[in-house]
């Protein structure tokens, strides 16, 4: 995918810089001048929409960080200082709570394009595995960070979720203890959280780093995932791409920016905004909407199944489910990237995404019936899906007929215009 340089210094500084570190070289032949296949469509705008929210948790997280009093007994209030008292607080706090939100909005559709286009096959394997690598930094930093307002379902929430260490045969109390700083949560837990929680973005960046690096080596999968034939397939990233980014970005901004001004609450639990109480617990304890569904799969397995309790069986569903999505590139040996052309594939994958949603659904319902039946369905659907249909389809789908080049997918899409 990369060409010959055609950067030429245009001034004696540029030249001076050039010699020394050429960044401005590196930025027109990796960014500007990168070829890109000229029919992605809007799908693919949020790999740019997801760097974009990951630079605003940064900068609102450290000015939060500021103000933000890592203590039991001050954390809460620390929060609704920042909420009331500091100058354009109750706006940067807003933007970081509902920012996480907006960050998995964008996180999941850019998981699922990945998934329908093919985008995790070969020879994006690497890509794929650290896309997925971002995806479990980004649940764990959200995680943490939930618990760092110190309300009721922070307190619980982080209680339930550190049980999971104690399911661990053997080494399991002794992980536990070490997260928690102690036997249970308290102000080591959430000096603990914090650290990790201010650390782990960054980490993600880095990880982003590699991310675009790993892309830029194969170059972009398509819309109908036929790979780069010459110069006439593709375009400049820049100003075709980069312009469809930033209107794409403005878009998304809109229903962001409604939510910061006018209803900055809405997506958090009202339990959250009572002070944490370890004598009360919360009637229904949920975690926020975006870990919902490795959630349910992980309270769908109430059953002992052999040696292994409900507990333990619950733990390694719910690992199962992330290492379902490393492994995607070797259970789906499919020759055609893009599910366009593959008709069997579109219907149990839309049953996939409706399933997922379910489960996100059924995550916030209480542990009785018919919810726990149904959450079992679900999960069982999320496990046959990969281990089962992908490969299965992989062997016996007939695809249809693959255009030989983008630039005649291009074509033929205008004539059928």
């Amino acid at each position: 995918m990369s060409e010959h340089s055609t950067y030429v210094p245009g001034s004696a500084v540029e030249k001076w810089l050039d010699d020394r570190l050429p960044v401005v070289r590196f930025a027109k032949e990796h960014l500007m001048d990168f070829p890109t296949p000229k029919n992605l469509n809007y799908w693919w705008t949020f790999g740019a929409i997801l760097v974009m929210c990951l630079g605003v948790q940064i900068v609102t997280g450290i000015i939060l960080a500021m103000h933000y009093a890592p203590n039991v007994a001050l954390a809460f209030d620390s929060v609704e200082h920042i909420r009331r008292d500091i100058n354009g607080g109750r706006v940067i706090q807003a933007t970081h709570a509902v920012g996480a939100s907006m960050f998995f909005v964008a996180l999941y559709i850019h998981m699922f394009r990945g998934l329908f286009y093919g985008s995790y096959k070969a020879p994006r394997e690497i890509l794929w595995i650290l896309g997925v690598v971002i995806f479990l930094l980004t649940t764990a930093t959200a995680f943490m960070g939930y618990i760092l307002p110190w309300g009721q379902m922070s307190f619980w929430g982080a209680t339930v979720i550190s049980n999971i260490f104690s399911a661990i045969p053997i080494v399991g109390d002794s992980i536990k203890q070490l997260v928690l700083g102690g036997f249970a949560v308290g102000n080591p837990t959430l000096n603990r959280f914090f650290s990790l929680h201010y650390l782990l973005p960054f980490i993600i960046a880095a990880v982003v780093g590699l991310h675009i690096w790993a892309l830029h080596v194969p170059g972009n999968n398509n819309p109908v995932g036929v790979d780069v034939k010459d110069s006439r397939d593709t375009v400049p990233f820049h100003p075709y791409y980069t312009m469809k980014d930033l209107f794409a970005m403005v878009v998304f901004m809109i229903p962001f920016a409604w939510f910061v001004f006018f209803a900055p609450d809405i997506l958090g639990h009202p339990d959250n905004y009572i002070m944490a109480n370890s004598q009360v617990t919360p009637a229904h304890i949920v975690p926020e909407w975006y870990l919902l569904p490795f959630y349910t799969i992980l309270r769908a397995i109430d059953f002992n199944v052999l040696f292994i309790n409900s507990k333990l069986g619950g733990v390694i569903a719910m690992g199962g489910a992330m290492l379902c999505l490393l492994i995607v590139p070797w259970l789906d040996t499919s020759k055609v990237r893009a599910g366009t052309f593959r008709p069997m594939f579109k219907w149990f994958y839309g049953l996939f995404v409706i399933n997922f949603i379910a489960l996100m659904y059924l995550g916030a319902q209480e542990a009785a019936e018919p919810y726990t039946t149904l959450a079992k369905v679900c999960t069982a659907y999320y496990f046959i899906y990969f281990l089962v249909i992908l490969p299965v389809l992989s062997r016996i789908e007939t695809p249809k007929p693959l255009p030989t080049s983008i630039s005649e997918s291009v074509l033929g899409n205008k004539a059928h215009a």
